[in-house]
């Protein structure tokens, strides 16, 4: 709790502004039920026989479990993303591995088993990736978001304990909803045009993409056009749009992509909650 209440007087000090813009943008996106935003990705990506996979705060999870049901309706994948959305940055290694035992027990009380994990906020201490190595994950969705990893186009391992980690890493686009519509600002035609540059990278080199579209932004109908064009766009580019545990499988097992694709786009989105009011909690 201090360590939550410094950094919000950090913000109130010196990005006052900058953190009330964002809380009455966020209260604005949560007037549509989150349900239907995430029904409103899930049914894109079905029309288009496309895989999302879906980092989700457990403890979130545990007390909506219609959200993770919905998800497996639909056939999508589920992954770990902390038990609670917590930077991990500022968390012992006791507490870290607290947190992800937390998140899959929850995931084990709703039925689901998680093969992929990504830290909140994608941040990373730097005991973490070995913390990983005990939990048996297939694949991290986070780290890949550091430089120079976020440029990679090729799944990777980091060192841990002197030797390759065990879970395939993936790189993760820069470019997420949130920096894109909350930083900078973009209509939908300048995040698709992005978009679209980083499936033409990842095509060129025969590799892989990894986007971060959250549901709460990508799932309102301002924006799930963006999502209906990255399908477009990169259908045109002959790209394969898997899960990430289809994806990792099939490559550790071919060194391929499926069908004889170009390359592979791996769309995600994290659910770090499903209110305004549990969004509030989470900063207070």
């Amino acid at each position: 709790m201090p360590l939550k209440t410094g950094w919000l007087k950090y913000l109130w000090r010196e990005r006052r502004s900058v953190l009330l813009r964002q809380i009455i943008r966020m209260a604005k996106l949560y007037k549509t039920p989150f349900k239907n935003l995430l029904r409103n990705i899930l049914e894109v990506v079905e029309e288009n026989n496309a895989g999302f996979t879906l980092p989700i705060v457990a403890s979130i999870a545990l007390r909506r479990p219609e959200i993770a049901s919905l998800i497996l309706s639909f056939h999508q994948e589920i992954a770990s993303h902390g038990n609670n959305h917590v930077n991990y940055r500022y968390l012992s290694s006791e507490a870290q591995r607290t947190d992800i035992t937390g998140s899959l027990q929850a995931f084990k009380e709703l039925g689901v088993h998680v093969r992929g994990f990504r830290a909140p906020y994608n941040m990373y201490a730097d005991e973490t990736p070995r913390l990983l190595e005990e939990f048996d994950f297939l694949w991290d969705g986070g780290l890949g978001f550091r430089p120079p990893y976020s440029d990679y186009t090729r799944f990777f391992r980091v060192p841990v304990n002197g030797r390759r980690s065990s879970y395939v890493c993936i790189p993760l686009c820069r470019w997420s909803d949130d920096r894109m519509i909350d930083n900078y600002g973009l209509d939908n035609k300048q995040m698709t045009r992005l978009l679209k540059a980083r499936m033409k990278r990842a095509q060129k080199n025969h590799g892989v993409v990894m986007f971060d579209l959250h549901p709460i932004r990508i799932g309102q109908p301002k924006y799930i056009g963006v999502l209906k064009r990255v399908l477009a766009d990169g259908k045109a580019l002959n790209g394969w749009f898997p899960t990430v545990t289809e994806a990792v499988e099939y490559w550790l097992r071919h060194h391929e992509w499926k069908d004889g694709a170009s390359f592979c786009c791996l769309l995600t989105g994290d659910i770090d909650n499903c209110t305004f009011f549990e969004y509030l909690t989470r900063l207070f």
